[in-house]
């Protein structure tokens, strides 16, 4: 029995609700929560503790669990709705439950992101050696892994880094550190927050600063909005110093250069491009 199958109606829509508003711990199903639109308004999301939140399958075939390592909402400013995704990590294409060979000798990353308004949407980047025509697949998560559950774990206090000092000792303490950035287009009336655990934290003594690069993340095209959502996002990695503004730089065919001449093209993280965002640093004690 799946863990949503324990769970009442009632039940499911408690844990929704405690997802919304905080608690240590909260079990949820997945999809659009319009109670974050407010939320989101004053950067006062609960941030996730990613070192214990998974998404878990419910086909019983293969309840497959993933652990979430990114999630990006996207708020319409013009509705206040918002749609949340969750970016689970990589693995390699595997002959799952066989006998022997369990990998696949044509080998490739394999990564899924889910969410959307119906709970449902998902995108699966496949990343061969070359390039491929299912390099990015948008289909329902129902279709592959069966309605998807959340375990997500809360962070119990965190703690915002608003100064030189705090980000530059909570780096020596080894301390967790969640970054959180705010990008808007004006045009579309779409705002995102895109929120990962800092995996890279660089410090300058000398010249008192910090630089984060973390990813991969997922990371919406707010220029180019589309119907569902999760059509717009693509991977990236994200870099900031500063708290007005950031960098991306995302995965696409890029060609490979040598001699002066195109030998090939590979999907690659190129082109980097600076947004202005807001940033936020939290310690997850």
């Amino acid at each position: 029995m799946s863990v949503k199958e324990t769970m009442t109606d009632g039940a499911a829509e408690s844990s929704r609700r405690e997802f919304v508003v905080g608690g240590v711990g909260s079990l949820c199903a997945l999809g659009t929560m319009p109670a974050l639109a407010h939320a989101a308004k004053g950067h006062d999301i609960n941030c996730l503790d990613y070192s214990r939140s998974f998404l878990n399958g419910t086909r019983s075939f293969n309840s497959v669990r993933f652990w979430i390592e990114s999630r990006t909402f996207i708020i319409n400013e013009t509705t206040g709705e918002t749609q949340v995704f969750y970016q689970c990590a990589s693995c390699k294409s595997e002959n799952t439950f066989g006998e022997k060979d369990l990998f696949y000798p044509d080998n490739y990353d394999f990564m899924p992101i889910f969410g959307g308004r119906d709970r449902e949407d998902l995108v699966i980047f496949r990343r061969h050696v070359r390039i491929t025509a299912d390099y990015r697949s948008v289909t329902k998560s129902n279709d592959v892994w069966g309605k998807p559950v959340l375990n997500l774990r809360q962070a119990a206090n965190p703690r915002t880094l608003d100064t030189w000092e705090a980000i530059r000792d909570t780096t020596a303490a080894a301390t967790p550190i969640v970054s959180r950035t705010t990008i808007r287009n004006p045009e579309t009336k779409l705002r995102a927050i895109i929120e990962c655990p800092v995996k890279t934290m660089n410090i300058s003594l000398d010249k008192k600063m910090y630089q984060v690069d973390t990813g991969p993340i997922a990371y919406p095209d707010l220029a180019k909005p589309a119907d569902p959502l999760i059509e717009c996002i693509r991977l990236a990695f994200v870099a900031f110093n500063a708290p007005h503004f950031a960098d991306f730089v995302i995965e696409q065919p890029t060609p490979v250069i040598e001699d002066g001449e195109e030998r090939c093209k590979i999907f690659h993280y190129s082109n980097p491009i600076s947004l202005p965002a807001e940033n936020q640093l939290l310690a997850i004690e």
